[in-house]
């Protein structure tokens, strides 16, 4: 699996900041219904009802939420930065700015386990953390994510 099978180039933004996770996971939902055809409250939900179960921040400032729908036929992702790190309860108590989000069918299974694999394995590395941080540019996000090398896991 590829990052790029699973996060189109119109799922990424960067926005200056954001107030709550509640208003960050309706931020996710409307891109994820304009550009996945989701439905925006139950994705909402979904996430609220996975994050209730635990923070998904994963520390130096990166978070994975995610959640299973009904209508999702493959597993979709959505990446956002955020100018201005926000709280977000994580192990390490750093503020998040890096927020890749996922999306999977209900009967994913393996797979959903497969995608948040590869996005944690890939924002491990501080040097493409780094420089997702140094852009701006939806485009060049994209690229970075990308053509990241994908490591296996061990």
């Amino acid at each position: 699996m590829q990052l790029s099978a699973i996060l189109d180039p119109s799922a990424i933004r960067v926005v200056s900041s954001m107030t709550s996770k509640k208003r960050l996971f309706q931020e996710l939902a409307e891109i994820g219904h304009s550009v996945h055809g989701l439905h925006a409250h139950r994705a909402v939900e979904a996430l609220m009802e996975r994050e209730g179960l635990g923070p998904t921040a994963v520390g130096h400032g990166i978070a994975l939420p995610h959640a299973r729908l009904d209508e999702v036929d493959s597993v979709r992702g959505i990446f956002m930065r955020i100018e201005k790190p926000m709280e977000f309860d994580s192990a390490d108590r750093q503020p998040v700015d890096l927020i890749f989000a996922l999306f999977a069918p209900t009967d994913a299974g393996v797979e959903h386990l497969k995608a948040l694999a590869l996005v944690s394995r890939t924002l491990r590395d501080a040097a493409l953390c780094a420089k997702l941080r140094a852009n701006e540019d939806p485009a060049v996000l994209h690229a970075l994510l990308t053509e990241a090398p994908t490591k296996k896991a061990a």
